[in-house]
């Protein structure tokens, strides 16, 4: 069975049960500070786990697209993908154990046709510590199902991972009790960590097992369901949120406990075509075919290689889908960094073309069936991925010649250190230390690594590579040095992105209301001033000392510049009112409502209107804090001013604005 007939047949049964199927978020969030990326399924629905009344109602199922950056440096595994999709269903106060447990085995057994004699399942352990059951309750609803396929399902306490490893699997085996690292879930880990105030509790993860594997003793003396050899891969995990602390060591029963489940569809795929290489399945699998194709390669002599590429380009393809276009900051660098990665790989299939306009069609024929957004965003897709790998090709020239200078010049420092250091023997100047020392050679060091990957793109390999093409030699510390430059450069960037909020805002005191509705003033202005009526917004961040507007248009000139900020002072001084409304969003959109580009949105929007009746101003999707008139924005005398238009990435402008 395809990838594609799993999603559809998960969704399809979990409508039958009563869910509401909902769309997917976007991957990039505006109302999540806390990360880059729609990283897990649930992060989208944090909010109704933590209380919040869901528009569709108590039981909910999507599919939810995901990317995690951080797993990039483990791609090239048969398992590892930093772009995947989480099949999720949500019970908020409504069904628990029995009905979730229920329908997730009547669902791999029987919708997908998964061999029972290959599941297996964990449950918690317990935490007696903190007044926390085992749970016992979700094992016996496990053996259950278990017995109706004829099998005897035997319980084991296992503990920690490590406690895994020492101890293995006996004979009959197939419930496993871990401890809280494993089977425990919060915002913040185990039970001794879970925030004061948050709903937490026990989980039961699903796993599928590959028996023809053969254990890998370097993941530990025996095997066990979370080993990391690959014999077992999970597919699933179902969290029991069941419980609440509401103080250090102490946990309450949650009146109206929640279930939050979610599988990874690309290993569930995997395990109903009995391999672990998720790279088989039908959602990567042509990607592969299309590689071979273009190199003449064959996917077992380039394993990795079409791996990372296939991976990369489709996390790329999607963050395109979603609005992001490649850039030296945040987002953008992320998407920069997998296109380029993976260009970086396509050397090693002997592929030194542009290659992106052959390979992303063939993605985005594998999702426009069931994302109509790919579809109606295909040739803008193809186009921004297309215009960054001619823009890296050559760059990549230019590196290459930077790092071949890098390394002349560490040969020629290296050979006036040797003349100095014989001149000194010669005129008998510190004779006895040129005597005893070896002569040192400068290496390409970790300074000059971080500068290649920095300023010119090259990842970390290609430049390590390209150095044993040249037979130039690394300093013995390179990794070091380089680790640490990027070690500051991670901090710098969690600085950077430090206090953002819903809507792009630092906060909600009054001068972050003033500045939120200075930017809808100022998209509304750029939009008359440049007759740019479908002139949209990439990206905002607003913060107490200043408004930052992205937005897709050419260069603006001194004089479009002055006219933008006389048109917003214009508005301010007319004392516009400010309200918002809620409407289905289908009826919002044909009002001619303006939404942020890549934002997608539920069945109802809020949207906030700056102007009378009859001179509305400003129409668009947000979801607030705005000031109540636009007067205040004046208080003090303050006027509207543009202090910077800058380039943020290839078609997008970016203005920086105050009240001063």
């Amino acid at each position: 069975m395809n990838a594609q007939k799993i999603r559809s047949k998960y969704l399809e049964f979990y409508k039958k049960q009563g869910h509401a199927v909902v769309e997917r978020a976007p991957l990039i969030l505006t109302n999540d500070p806390t990360t880059l990326f729609t990283g897990a399924g649930m992060q989208p629905m944090i909010p109704y786990l933590l209380g919040e009344t869901h528009p569709e109602g108590k039981r909910i199922a999507d599919s939810q697209t995901c990317l995690r950056a951080q797993d990039i440096d483990d791609i090239g595994d048969n398992r590892h993908t930093t772009f995947f999709e989480m099949l999720g269903n949500w019970s908020l106060g409504d069904y628990f154990k029995e009905e979730q447990i229920g329908w997730m085995w009547t669902f791999l057994t029987e919708e997908i046709g998964l061999d029972p004699q290959r599941l297996y399942v964990t449950c918690f352990i317990g935490a007696p510590e903190y007044n926390i059951e085992k749970d016992v309750e979700a094992a016996k609803l496990w053996q259950k199902k278990f017995a109706e396929k004829g099998i005897d399902a035997k319980t084991a306490d296992i503990g920690s991972e490590e406690q895994g490893a020492a101890r293995g699997v006996n004979p009959g085996e197939r419930i496993f009790f871990y401890d809280g690292s494993k089977n425990w879930w919060s915002r913040n880990g185990g039970p001794e960590t879970t925030p004061v105030g948050d709903p937490c509790g026990p989980d039961s993860e699903m796993f599928y097992e590959f028996d023809f594997i053969e254990h890998d003793p370097k993941f530990g003396e025996n095997c066990h369901p979370n080993c990391d050899c690959g014999r077992f891969m999970e597919i699933g995990n179902n969290v029991f949120m069941a419980y609440k602390k509401v103080a250090e060591g102490k946990f309450e029963p949650l009146d109206k406990p929640n279930i939050d489940h979610g599988s990874g569809l690309e290993r569930i795929a995997a395990a109903a075509n009995n391999d672990p290489d998720v790279f088989k399945i039908s959602l990567l699998w042509p990607i592969i075919e299309k590689l071979q194709d273009l190199s003449g390669k064959d996917y077992a002599s380039h394993t990795e290689s079409m791996r990372v590429i296939a991976d990369h380009l489709r996390a790329a393809t999607f963050m395109a889908v979603d609005g992001c276009v490649p850039s030296n900051k945040e987002q953008g660098y992320v998407m920069r960094r997998l296109l380029r990665r993976a260009i970086r790989y396509s050397f090693d299939l002997g592929i030194e073309q542009n290659f992106l306009q052959e390979v992303v069609p063939t993605i985005a024929d594998l999702y426009e069936a069931d994302f109509p957004e790919v579809k109606n965003n295909r040739d803008n897709i193809i186009a921004v991925l297309v215009k960054e790998e001619k823009a890296f090709r050559q760059t990549l020239r230019k590196g290459i010649k930077e790092q071949i200078r890098l390394a002349s010049r560490a040969k020629l420092d290296s050979l006036k250190l040797e003349t100095l250091l014989r001149e000194k023997r010669v005129q008998g100047i510190g004779a006895g230390f040129a005597d005893t020392v070896e002569l040192p050679f400068l290496y390409l060091n970790g300074v000059d690594l971080f500068t290649l990957y920095d300023t010119y793109g090259f990842p970390i390999e290609l430049s390590v590579e390209e150095a044993y093409k040249n037979n130039i030699e690394l300093s013995p510390e390179w990794r070091l040095e380089f680790n640490n430059y990027m070690v500051e450069q991670r901090q710098r960037s969690k600085t950077a992105r430090k206090g953002q909020f819903s809507g792009g805002l630092e906060g909600h005191d009054s001068i972050h209301l003033k500045y939120h509705t200075a930017t809808h003033l100022l998209g509304a202005a750029l939009r008359k001033v440049l007759n740019a009526p479908d002139l949209q917004q990439h990206g905002s961040n607003i913060t107490a000392d200043r408004l930052r507007f992205d937005f897709n248009h050419d260069k603006l000139t001194p004089e479009e510049k002055q006219a933008v900020e006389d048109q917003v002072n214009a508005w301010i001084d007319e004392d516009l009112p400010v309200s918002f409304a809620v409407y289905p969003t289908d009826e919002a959109l044909s009002m001619g409502a303006i939404g942020a580009f890549g934002e997608r949105y539920g069945d109802e929007v809020k949207v906030y209107s700056i102007g009378n009746d009859d001179n509305i101003v400003s129409f668009e999707v947000c979801g607030g804090p705005h000031v109540e008139h636009t007067g205040v924005l004046a208080e003090d005398g303050k006027r509207f001013k543009i202090t910077k238009e800058e380039s943020s990435s290839a078609g997008i402008r970016r203005i920086k604005a105050v009240l001063r």
